[in-house]
């Protein structure tokens, strides 16, 4: 692909009968110049394009909008992993600027680069093309979340597995990421859907509504599974502390059952010379049946209250 110049990048502008697409993966330093003066776009709207972590939002401009979007995958041992991807929308062009490559943004690439691929020259079937291969890519990814939040379920009440809790965390702390990138980006829709400036047709509204409702649904199930994981924790801490509670009660039983016995026996074993039952033959036999009567009698009574 020959280097996009200023002349270029203008010159492509000013044709009435044409759309440009342009997109920046990775961006240079140089690019921000070039938009800035070919393209006008404000210098805010460009730091936020050229920096690595902002949150997804859309800016109106009086002919342009930028949008700020994220592409997701998930990795069992990495995490989820989300991908910026900043738009600059207007009536006959589009300027995308990615810092890494995103495989549903080469895919749509692709398919409109392709001769024989019907499309309307319109940013608004684009936009939308884009930004809904890029929310069909959540579904999958929610799903494989959704299957390890039913493993870690099933784990933790079989209660096998000490680094359960830190699986937990994990897990919510990554469906914590996924909200924190769904939430806005379907108010970045809903923003789409009730912005009267001239860029979308009003045929394209339906579909970004379609959008907007999945997103909506998104949210919905992020929000189940985090419930279901704060749920099953606390049964899971729950059962711990049950667990707990019946080893000491055990124990203390334990206690009260041998504090007896050590009674008896520190009767027996004090050095007194004139002690009765001192030299009688069956003082040894006599001191076990004694312990081992107030024993079962302890554990009786212990019983009778249902604390054994």
């Amino acid at each position: 692909m020959d280097p996009v110049t200023l002349e270029s990048l203008r010159g492509a502008i000013a044709r009435a009968d044409g759309f440009l697409w342009l997109d920046l993966c990775p961006p240079a330093e140089t690019d921000r110049q070039l938009l800035r003066e070919a393209l006008g776009f404000h210098p805010l709207a460009l730091e936020d394009a050229f920096r690595a972590r902002e949150r997804p939002k859309l800016d109106v401009y009086p002919d342009h909008y930028f949008v700020v979007f994220y592409a997701v995958d998930y990795d069992p041992n990495k995490g989820l992993m989300l991908r910026p991807v900043h738009l600059f929308i207007g009536p006959r062009y589009l300027v995308t600027v990615r810092p890494q490559r995103i495989p549903e943004v080469e895919a749509i690439m692709a398919r409109w680069g392709d001769p024989e691929f019907p499309h309307p020259i319109a940013s608004g079937s684009l936009v939308y093309d884009l930004l809904d291969a890029i929310v069909d890519r959540y579904f999958p990814v929610l799903d494989r979340i959704a299957e390890e939040v039913e493993a870690i379920e099933e784990r933790l009440f079989a209660g096998s597995d000490r680094r359960l809790v830190e699986a937990v965390f994990q897990m919510r702390k990554a469906l914590l990421e996924l909200r924190r990138v769904v939430a806005p980006e379907r108010e970045v829709i809903n923003l789409l859907l009730r912005q009267e400036r001239p860029i979308f047709r009003p045929e394209d509204m339906a579909y970004f509504q379609d959008l907007y409702d999945r997103l909506v649904r998104l949210t919905e199930s992020i929000d189940l599974y985090r419930d279901m994981l704060s749920g099953a924790l606390e049964s899971y801490l729950s059962i711990q502390s049950n667990r707990l509670n019946e080893i000491v009660k055990v124990l203390t039983i334990a206690s009260i059952i041998l504090m007896a016995n050590a009674l008896i026996a520190g009767i027996y074993g004090m050095n007194f010379r004139y002690m009765p039952e001192l030299e009688w033959p069956w003082g040894y036999p006599m001191a076990l049946l004694m312990m081992a009567g107030v024993s079962a009698g302890l554990a009786f009574f212990f019983r009778r209250r249902g604390w054994l």
